[in-house]
């Protein structure tokens, strides 16, 4: 809250100062780019991305925080630094948005002149030392379990109509029938506590999708659910990301545990089917 107080603050003392000063120069940002890092260390996956924020340093001073694409006054000229921090809605919530950290700043030296726009197309890839358990749909043995409680199991799917990466998809139907849909992941590779991890999700959906962290320890087991995924609506459905902050949750389990990503849907009420389509389930860490 207090940082967000403090760009409200810094928004308002820039729009005091353009009323005083009718020649700014102006800097515009139309999209991040996502590419591959060549020093990268562990596979990636696929480059896919939500950033839609941007956190804007001038001579190392915030500017502010601006949904992607902008075009904003600068109350300077002549040669600056400027660094552009990729962004992210913290577990799809528009209110907290938080730098990535496990994608590189772009930076640029450029000369601001006033009354004329500079226009940034930034650039940003993962840091070559990022972690990834991935699972993409592209091998015939998925990682994903089905409970044996579960109604209905997920399946590989292809269909032209959705398919928006690679060859393969995950997918749920459920309907009145098969109406429930739980699973987890094998388990996944040693988190460090304390250390930044997120879940990583392309997602394209008609149902409700409950995620969850299971914590495993000798003494227990744990599932803590996190993030819902909102329906939406079969008319307009499209492909969507999400990133799911985990670091709290690893944090307040056991160091001894072990974790797998949990999924539960049940089918929405006064819905007689719904869809669950799934893609590029990342969970990055360090």
């Amino acid at each position: 809250m207090k940082q967000l107080l403090f760009l409200l603050f810094v928004g308002l003392i820039a729009s005091s100062c353009i009323k005083n000063n009718s020649d700014p120069a102006w800097l515009e940002v139309t999209k991040w780019s996502l590419v591959a890092n060549p020093n990268s260390e562990n596979q990636t996956g696929e480059l896919t991305h939500n950033f839609s924020e941007a956190w804007v340093y001038i001579d190392d001073k915030i500017v502010g925080v601006f949904e992607v694409p902008f075009k904003i006054p600068i109350l300077q000229s002549g040669n600056v630094n400027i660094k552009i921090y990729p962004a992210i809605k913290n577990n799809g919530i528009a209110a907290t948005k938080k730098i990535y950290p496990f994608v590189e700043v772009f930076e640029v030296n450029a000369n601001l002149m006033q009354n004329q726009t500079l226009t940034l197309n930034p650039i940003t890839r993962y840091v070559s030392v990022t972690k990834f358990w991935i699972e993409d749909f592209e091998d015939p043995a998925v990682k994903i379990i089905t409970d044996p409680n579960s109604q209905t199991a997920l399946s590989q799917g292809s269909d032209p109509l959705i398919l928006e990466y690679g060859n393969n998809y995950g997918e749920v139907n459920l309907n009145l029938t098969d109406s429930t849909w739980v699973a987890f992941t094998e388990q996944l590779p040693y988190i460090q506590i304390g250390k930044e991890v997120y879940l990583e999700i392309d997602y394209y959906n008609t149902n409700a999708l409950i995620t969850g962290l299971i914590a495993i320890s000798p003494s227990s087991v744990i599932n803590n659910q996190n993030v819902q995924l909102n329906p939406q609506d079969p008319a307009s459905v499209k492909w969507k990301k999400i990133y799911i902050d985990l670091k709290e949750v690893v944090s307040n389990s056991s160091a001894q545990a072990d974790f797998r990503i949990s999924f539960q849907a049940l089918i929405d009420s006064n819905d007689s089917e719904g869809k669950i389509v799934l893609d590029n389930i990342k969970v990055v860490y360090f």
